[in-house]
């Protein structure tokens, strides 16, 4: 990356935005600062943002309701920074499309390594313009949107996939029924709107949808995507 990275700090706390503006800036990033929501959409949407560093906890808007909004239209990194550090948050920052998720007891340091991590994770996505996740019988290819089983391209609607991107992303992780609300029906709806939408997307990629190999239930909990990237 030839130019400067510009890293966008949202925090009502002024003293941690100073911090990790010192800290950012001493290690060559350029840095633009909110201190809540409406601010930090002003500045992500006057400057080209490559990675932001987001408070959740903040008046008004949240961050994880503007990490949803942020995720409407970019894939720009978002580093969550919480005073918590229970896996209730994490989880959910995750779920949200979140790149990590830093507990505020870490040192600038730390910070500041975690955002150089993130950047160079994002670089090679970027410079892969055909990613394919390929698991045998099953391929997606993200960079056209495309699924294919058994080498047939199979029509999916958007939300069958990304759900299905979701999992094949993240084989062998459990997605609870809230996580998944969450993501895709912004917490409106029950566990019968999922089953319901896992269930079509099974007709779809299994051999047999009522003994499934690859989208599994996990009884009382959610689901997993059971499949390994050959």
């Amino acid at each position: 990356m030839n130019e400067r990275p510009t890293i966008l700090v949202v925090d009502d706390d002024q003293n941690i935005v100073e911090l990790l503006r010192d800290f950012l800036e001493n290690d060559h990033f350029l840095v633009v600062t909110a201190n809540d929501a409406s601010q930090a959409w002003t500045a992500f949407r006057q400057h080209k943002v490559h990675c932001i560093i987001l408070d959740i906890m903040m008046p008004g808007q949240n961050g994880f309701d503007f990490c949803r909004r942020i995720r409407q239209e970019s894939d720009v990194p978002i580093l969550f920074l919480s005073a918590r550090s229970d896996d209730v948050d994490k989880i959910r920052g995750l779920t949200l499309g979140g790149d990590d998720y830093i507990v505020k007891t870490a040192s600038p340091g730390e910070i500041v390594a975690r955002v150089k991590a993130v950047l160079r994770r994002a670089g090679t996505q970027q410079a892969s313009t055909a990613k394919v996740l390929d698991f045998g019988r099953i391929k997606l290819d993200l960079s056209t949107r495309e699924v294919f089983v058994d080498r047939n391209n199979v029509s999916l609607t958007p939300k069958e996939y990304e759900l299905l991107r979701l999992f094949a992303e993240h084989p062998r992780q459990v997605f609870t029924y809230d996580q998944l609300l969450t993501k895709f029906w912004d917490g409106i709806g029950d566990k019968h709107t999922i089953r319901v939408h896992l269930s079509r997307l099974r007709e779809k990629i299994e051999r047999d949808p009522d003994q499934p190999q690859y989208l599994t239930n996990v009884w009382g909990v959610g689901y997993r995507f059971e499949g390994r990237i050959i």
